[in-house]
């Protein structure tokens, strides 16, 4: 058992390490910018203390490799940034159809394409709505400090294999590089019992048996609805989220990762001005936080999201509010961050118009 610790770090080695100490059994990856920390920290550390770390030849063979991993009941994490996550979409899909619990984490830069190398929200439709093919979906979580790029992977893990899914960490190239300090509490690791796993024929016990294709469309459409099954309990069971200052707002914005740090600031200079400002932070993009949203719309006149992209989760908060209050969107893109001070001055003018 890992003892307790208080350190300074960037948030790419904060997750490297809360996976060893998670007990991670293996990790598959590819160098990328902005998250190649991960790689270079579990390279270093994993092989002295607990779990294999490989580096694969490209995303599309790590992916497959996590694939396998998991399938033989292993614990195990792939992380990579935005283009590397396109390229393991397929993977994705197909271990989501064969329930395999996995952790993959996403420290998203800016794009499309190639892009730049600068912090960005814009892979959040990506993640939220599945880029691969077929009706899955996976569990995503948004860190907004160092600290929960740790405290996220131990309870990623714990979700992965509550639910025999993917769970996704949503991240980007700030919270990746900046140091904040971050605490390790001591903590006993108990890992499930796996009895699906592809561990080998055991006698008197049938072998068990992972895959993706059904031929037969009743078997497929029987498999669908277990997942949907499985994805209305995450709906009931984790759905996560912040509320700052919410009790009297009547604007509120709502903002995840880096931007709900920023819009942090905000709601303090709002207020400071006499506009009754807030802030809800979803910490579970999927499942969404919509029936909090719907509350708050009871009383506030003005939503305002704000993001790092085009307008991407302004979507699920209009769905969310349904009309009941303005549903408005704010943000920069390709790698640019606002600032309090622009996205107050927005504000301002949205509550002017």
């Amino acid at each position: 058992m890992e003892e307790t610790v208080t350190k300074l770090m960037k948030g790419n080695e904060a997750l490297a390490e809360a996976a060893i100490r998670a007990k991670c059994d293996a990790y598959f990856g590819y160098p990328i910018t902005p998250q190649s920390e991960v790689l270079e920290y579990l390279a270093k550390e994993m092989p002295k203390r607990y779990g294999l770390p490989l580096q694969a030849e490209s995303e599309v063979a790590a992916i497959n490799m996590i694939y396998g991993a998991s399938g033989a009941g292993g614990r195990v994490m792939i992380s990579s940034s935005s283009p590397g996550i396109s390229l393991m979409q397929e993977g994705l899909s197909y271990m989501s159809s064969a329930e395999l619990p996995a952790l993959v984490v996403n420290v998203n830069r800016g794009g499309p394409g190639l892009g730049t190398i600068q912090p960005s929200q814009g892979d959040y439709f990506q993640a939220t709505k599945g880029g691969g093919h077929g009706d899955y979906r996976l569990l995503v979580l948004a860190p907004d400090s160092v600290q929960e790029m740790a405290d996220f992977v131990f309870l990623g893990f714990e979700l992965a294999d509550k639910y025999r899914m993917t769970v996704f960490l949503l991240t980007d190239g700030a919270i990746g590089q900046m140091m904040e300090k971050v605490t390790f509490h001591k903590r006993e690791i108990i890992k499930i019992d796996k009895p699906w796993a592809t561990t080998g024929k055991v006698k008197g016990k049938p072998r068990n048996f992972i895959t993706s294709l059904y031929i037969q469309p009743e078997k497929m459409e029987k498999v669908n609805e277990k997942l949907q099954a499985k994805y209305k309990l995450l709906h009931e069971n984790e759905v996560r989220y912040q509320e700052i200052m919410t009790d009297d707002a009547e604007y509120i914005f709502v903002a995840f990762g880096l931007a709900a740090r920023i819009c942090h600031k905000a709601v303090n200079i709002a207020r400071e001005k006499g506009i009754k400002a807030g802030l809800l932070r979803p910490i579970s993009l999927y499942p969404f936080p919509s029936k909090i949203l719907a509350e708050l719309a009871k009383k506030a006149k003005l939503f305002m999201s704000i993001e790092m992209n085009a307008g991407q989760m302004v979507e699920d908060v209009r769905l969310a509010v349904m009309n009941a209050a303005r549903v408005e969107y704010y943000g920069r893109m390709g790698g640019m961050i606002p600032t309090p001070d622009e996205i107050v001055e927005n504000l301002e003018k949205q509550i002017r118009s």
